[in-house]
C-alpha cells in the first residue's frame, strides 16, 4: 500500500475479550476495524501520545496511548513488522517506539506506576500486566495497609471470553516509598487516593445523570427504567437488570416507524449483552413520537463546561426520544445515524416486509439496511454479494407483492417477504443507485436504465414471475407479455442487508442471522393447477414444470461441464492442499463430531494465523508438485492429447 502499512487478523483487547480485525498504519495515524464489521478505532495522529512494542506469546504487541489517557493493545505482528513500523511511524507520525519487556517470572512483589487511566505493576523493569483504571467501579481501603479494587462487570463482558477480570487487591507496607504517607493518611491511604481521582468511581454510587421511567424496550422485550450515568447506562425491569458501559455502544440510530405514533431508538452494541444463552447486539427503545418532556441534568457547572463543552446542555426540553438520544450521544460519543434520502409511496422512511416468520420495517439507510423490531437485522452494503427481486406466484392475492432475496459477501443469506408492489420502484431506484449488483434484471431496462421488471400499476393476477417464466420457456409454452419477458433472469438468484445515515459515516456492525433456502422448494413456489382446463391450459402443473426445471439445471450443467481426458496429469497441489492433507486427521480425532465443512474452515483458519516460516514445508512441496506437473503436462501435449481439452491448466483435480 502506498500510504502506509496493512496488517490482518490483528487483535484488539478490551473488556469485552479479544477480537480479529484489520489493522491500517498510515500517515494520518492508527485505524483498526473489527473483522466482520462492527467496532471501528480510528486514532489521529495529533491524539497519538505514546507507541510501544512489547513481546507477548506467539507475536508482538502493539501499544498506543492517546492524550486523554486511553491505551489500545493491538495482537498478532510479526517479528520482521517491527522494525517497517517503527521507522515508519517516526517518520510520519514522529513519534519513536519504546520496547517494553515482560515479566514471566510470576513475582507478585513490585513497583506500581500510573500513566494517565493506565496502571501497570512492574517487577524490576519489566511489565507483569496493565489494566485501565477506567474500568474500576469501586476502591476501598480494608485496614490500614490494603488497598482493594472492583471492576465493572457489565452484561457486555464475557461476551467473547469465559474469564474477565473481577477484582484486585494491592498491599502497600507502611514502609513503602513510593506513596509517602504521614501520621495520619498511610500509604496505602496515599495510593487509594491516587487511584480515585483517576477513576468514576462516583458514578456507579451517586444518583444517575438522568432518568427515563416506564421506556417500553421491544429487544430484549419489557417496560424498563432507564438510568443515564456518567460512564454507563442500566435498564431496570421488573425482571431483568442490565448494566452496559458506554465504550459498548457502537453507533445509536433514530428511525421513525411509517404511518405511526411511535420512533424507535437503537442502540447497537460491540459485545453485545446477554441473558442465558441469547446475546443481544441491538437494544430496540421505543418512545412516543409526540410525547414533550422536560429533562434537567445532575451535572455540575464545571463538567458542563470541561469535560462536556459543546456535548451536553444543563436542560432539555422537546420531544422525548430526541432527548435521550442527544444526552445519550454526549455521554457515550457514538454517532447517531438517522433515515437517508429514501422514502416509500407513502413517504415514509421504511416498507413493510417479513423477515422469517416476523412482521416489521425494513429501512433503506444510506450505508445499510436495518429490519426492525424482530429479529433487529443490520448490514452493510459494503457486506452485500447480491440482492434479487423476486415475484409471488401468480393466480392470487400474493401477485400483488414481492421479495427481496439478499445474498451476503459471507454466503448468509435473507429474504424480506410480502413488500407490496407500489414499493417496488422505490425500492429498486435506491438499490441500483447505491451500485449493488441485482443479478435478475434481464434485458429489462428501457432507455433511461430504469427497470419494469414488477409493474407496480399491474393489476393483472396472472401476471409471471421471473421463475414461472424461465420454466414456461423451457416447456415450449407462447409467452406474448413483454413485460414481464422483461424481468426474466439469466441465471438462478440469490441476495442479502445493511445499515447507516443521513452523511455519516457508519462503523455499526451488521448483525442478523441468515436465512437457508431450498432451492426445490423456492423455485417450485407456484401457484396450483386450477381445476379449470383452460387454466391449466395456461398455468400448467405446479409439479410437472418443477420437476422439468430441475432437468433444464441438470442439462445445463452437464453441458458446461467439460470432459476429462483420463490420460492428462493431475494438476499440482497448494501448499495450504498439502498442508490440510497431512492436518486434517489430527482436527477429526481431536473433534469427531466436526462435520467436513467446518473440518475446512479450521483448516484454513489454523492456515491463515502460521507463519511464513511454518508454511514454508508445505510450500516447498507444492513447488516440487508444479515441477511434477509441468513436466507431465509437456510430456502429455507432446504424446498427442489431441482436442480433448486445451485448456489444461484450468483442469480441476
Amino acid at each position: 500500500m502506498s500510504d502506509g502499512h496493512l496488517f490482518n487478523n490483528i487483535l484488539l483487547g478490551g473488556r469485552g475479550g479479544t477480537n480479529p480485525g484489520q489493522l491500517r498504519v498510515h500517515s494520518g495515524g492508527i485505524a483498526w476495524k473489527k473483522q466482520g464489521g462492527g467496532k471501528v478505532v480510528d486514532l489521529g495522529k495529533g491524539d497519538i501520545a505514546g507507541v510501544t512494542w512489547m513481546k507477548v506469546s506467539r507475536g508482538y504487541q502493539l501499544g498506543v496511548r492517546i492524550k486523554d489517557g486511553l491505551s489500545y493493545k493491538f495482537t498478532g505482528f510479526r517479528e520482521q513488522d517491527v522494525g517497517n513500523l517503527t521507522s515508519f511511524i517516526q517518520k510520519t507520525i514522529g513519534i519513536t517506539l519504546e520496547e517494553k519487556q515482560l515479566s514471566v517470572s510470576g513475582h507478585n512483589w513490585g513497583e506500581v506506576d500510573i500513566n494517565g487511566n493506565m496502571l501497570t505493576f512492574m517487577v524490576g523493569s519489566k511489565q507483569a500486566f496493565e489494566v485501565s483504571l477506567a474500568d474500576v467501579a469501586q476502591t476501598q481501603l480494608q485496614g490500614k495497609t490494603d488497598v482493594y479494587l472492583e471492576f465493572h462487570v457489565d452484561d457486555t463482558t464475557g461476551g467473547n471470553e469465559k474469564d474477565s477480570l473481577m477484582d484486585l487487591s494491592f498491599y502497600i507496607p507502611n514502609s513503602n516509598t513510593q506513596f509517602v504517607g504521614d501520621e495520619t493518611r498511610p500509604p496505602a491511604q496515599v495510593f487509594l487516593e491516587k487511584i480515585s481521582s483517576m477513576t468514576d468511581v462516583a458514578s456507579s454510587s451517586e444518583e444517575a445523570v438522568t432518568t427515563f421511567e416506564g421506556i417500553a424496550i421491544l429487544t430484549p422485550r419489557g417496560r424498563y427504567s432507564i438510568d443515564l450515568h456518567l460512564s454507563f447506562l442500566r435498564l431496570q425491569g421488573q425482571a431483568n437488570d442490565f448494566k452496559i458501559q458506554y465504550s459498548s455502544i457502537v453507533r445509536i440510530f433514530l428511525l421513525p416507524k411509517s404511518n405511526q405514533p411511535h420512533t424507535l431508538v437503537v442502540a447497537t452494541l460491540d459485545p453485545p449483552i446477554r441473558k442465558g444463552q441469547t446475546m443481544y447486539p441491538h437494544i430496540v427503545i421505543q418512545f412516543e413520537t409526540d410525547y414533550v418532556i422536560e429533562n434537567n441534568l445532575a451535572l455540575s457547572e464545571e463538567l458542563l463546561a470541561t469535560k462536556y463543552k459543546d456535548k451536553l446542555e444543563a436542560s432539555y426540553k422537546g420531544l422525548i426520544h430526541e432527548v435521550f438520544t442527544l444526552v445519550l450521544r454526549g455521554l457515550s460519543g457514538a454517532k447517531v445515524t438517522k433515515p437517508g434520502k429514501f422514502r416509500s409511496c407513502q413517504d415514509g422512511f421504511a416498507v413493510k416486509s417479513s423477515l422469517k416468520a416476523e412482521d416489521g420495517l425494513l429501512y433503506p439507510l444510506e450505508k445499510g439496511f436495518f429490519f426492525l423490531p424482530k429479529p433487529p437485522t443490520l448490514i452493510l452494503h459494503d457486506e452485500i454479494d447480491y440482492v434479487e427481486f423476486e415475484r409471488h406466484g401468480a393466480g392470487s392475492t400474493s401477485a400483488h407483492y414481492f421479495d427481496l432475496f439478499v445474498k451476503l459477501k459471507s454466503e448468509q443469506e435473507l429474504l424480506f417477504r410480502n413488500i407490496q408492489k407500489s414499493e417496488y420502484s422505490n425500492l429498486f431506484n435506491f438499490i441500483s443507485g447505491k451500485g449493488m449488483k441485482i443479478i435478475n434484471l434481464g434485458d429489462g431496462k428501457n432507455a433511461n436504465g430504469e427497470s419494469h421488471g414488477i409493474d407496480e400499476d399491474d393489476e393483472d393476477d396472472d401476471a409471471v414471475d421471473p421463475h414461472l417464466a424461465r420454466i414456461k420457456s423451457a416447456a415450449g409454452v407462447e409467452e406474448s407479455d413483454e413485460e414481464d419477458e422483461d424481468f426474466v433472469a439469466e441465471k438462478d438468484d440469490e441476495g442479502s442487508p445493511t445499515d447507516d445515515s443521513g452523511g455519516e459515516e457508519s462503523d455499526a456492525s451488521a448483525s442478523g442471522e441468515g436465512k437457508e433456502r431450498d432451492l426445490s422448494k423456492e423455485t417450485s413456489a407456484l401457484p396450483k393447477a386450477p381445476s379449470s382446463s383452460k387454466k391449466r391450459g395456461k398455468d400448467g402443473d405446479a409439479e410437472g414444470k418443477k420437476k422439468k426445471r430441475q432437468q433444464q439445471q441438470q442439462q445445463q450443467k452437464k453441458k458446461k461441464k467439460k470432459k476429462k481426458d483420463p490420460n492428462a496429469p493431475k494438476r499440482a497441489m497448494s501448499g495450504f492442499m498439502f498442508f490440510s492433507n497431512s492436518e486434517r486427521d489430527n482436527i477429526k480425532k481431536g473433534n469427531p463430531a466436526l462435520s467436513f465443512t467446518d473440518v475446512g474452515r479450521a483448516l484454513g483458519e489454523r492456515w491463515k494465523k502460521m507463519t511464513a516460516e511454518e508454511k514454508e514445508p508445505y510450500e516447498s512441496m507444492s513447488r516440487a508438485d508444479q515441477k511434477r506437473y509441468k513436466a507431465a503436462l509437456a510430456g502429455y501435449k507432446s504424446g498427442g492429447a489431441g482436442n480433448a481439452d486445451s485448456d489444461d491448466d484450468s483442469r480441476s483435480e
